[in-house]
């Protein structure tokens, strides 16, 4: 018999924690080796080299977020795969994931067979895209006139929170000037005139969310 997958399991919410476990332990090849309640343990965690697959939530309570720790996992040396497990479907949560180094991305209410089957393709060395995930970035490619880069995303997710350029310019360590110039082009890309509509057109879009 072949040695299971090791599991870790990085969640701020407890009953979410016990129901993945429940899941993940009904397979025979798979264990959960431990959970955490932040990205800062999962990180600890992932480092101590027993770990094959983190299933990592991208918002936590507080602290360090999970595309922040899925960077840093993915680059310690023998680390784990990251399998993002979210609620959150925007295109700017999408990539913000991918582009940590995840090799997966699903939605929390993917059916039990489905996320047991990511976890096996991450284990392996695979991707493993949700369907929605996946036909969303194939759209992205397909029309990346309309589609926002990942610091212009960052950008209108602060404007969304109420923030003005020079907040922004602080928060992201630019010049204002180069926040205005991403705000002319995401007012292009999304065929808008104001910083009102460019949210609630980017919002609509799904290509970025208010809650931040």
């Amino acid at each position: 018999m072949t040695n299971p997958i090791r599991l870790l399991l990085a969640d701020d919410h407890p009953v979410v924690r016990a129901g993945l476990r429940a899941v993940l332990e009904s397979e025979c090849d798979l264990v959960v080796i431990a959970d955490v309640a932040t990205a800062e343990d999962a990180v600890t965690r992932s480092a101590a080299g027993d770990i094959d697959v983190v299933l990592m939530d991208l918002q936590f309570g507080s602290g360090m977020g999970g595309a922040e720790a899925t960077k840093i996992i993915t680059a310690l040396s023998s680390g784990p795969r990251v399998l993002i497990l979210t609620t959150y479907d925007s295109e700017a949560d999408i990539l913000a994931g991918i582009e940590a180094g995840a090799s997966g991305y699903l939605l929390k209410d993917a059916p039990p067979e489905e996320l047991t089957a990511a976890v096996r393709a991450a284990a392996g060395g695979q991707s493993a895209l949700a369907p929605a995930i996946a036909l969303r970035l194939m759209q992205r490619m397909r029309l990346p006139s309309q589609s926002l880069s990942s610091r212009e995303a960052e950008v209108l997710a602060l404007v969304a929170e109420g923030l003005s350029n020079k907040q922004i310019s602080q928060h992201l360590f630019l010049s204002q000037a180069t926040v205005k110039s991403h705000l002319v082009h995401i007012f292009t890309k999304l065929g808008v005139d104001s910083r009102t509509a460019a949210v609630a057109a980017a919002e609509a879009r799904g290509l970025i969310r208010r809650d931040r």
